[in-house]
């Protein structure tokens, strides 16, 4: 299994926690929010293809999460919902940004950062 995708994996947006056991974990970051209740924990990982598919059926709805290898972007939404993009060219974006928007995700959330924690 060739891990060539990285991506940062809120563990909140995930049905079940425990799938990060499985994946390749470089960093590990806990947003600064004074309550527990709103604090992110946000995963760096390295994973294959077949691992992206896996965690794509674990989705909570009103997340997202993506991944990244060179400018390639792969989007997971819930109800294993995937888009797939380009990063540098804004025109692949569209649909991507409709199903967020229609979702009820923030316009800010939606950039899709291909950098690291």
């Amino acid at each position: 299994m060739e891990l060539v995708y990285k991506g940062i994996v809120v563990e909140e947006a995930l049905d079940d926690n425990r799938l990060l056991n499985q994946l390749f974990v470089e960093k590990i970051h806990i947003t600064n929010h004074e309550k527990r209740e709103d604090r992110w924990h946000m995963y760096q990982v390295l994973v294959s293809k077949e691992q992206i598919d896996e965690l794509a059926k674990h989705i909570v709805d009103d997340w997202y999460i993506h991944f990244w290898k060179g400018t390639d972007i792969i989007a997971l939404f819930s109800n294993n919902k995937q888009f797939e993009f380009n990063y540098n060219k804004k025109d692949t974006w569209k649909d991507v940004l409709e199903y967020g928007r229609s979702i009820g995700i923030a316009e800010e959330q939606l950039d899709f950062p291909i950098s690291e924690l």
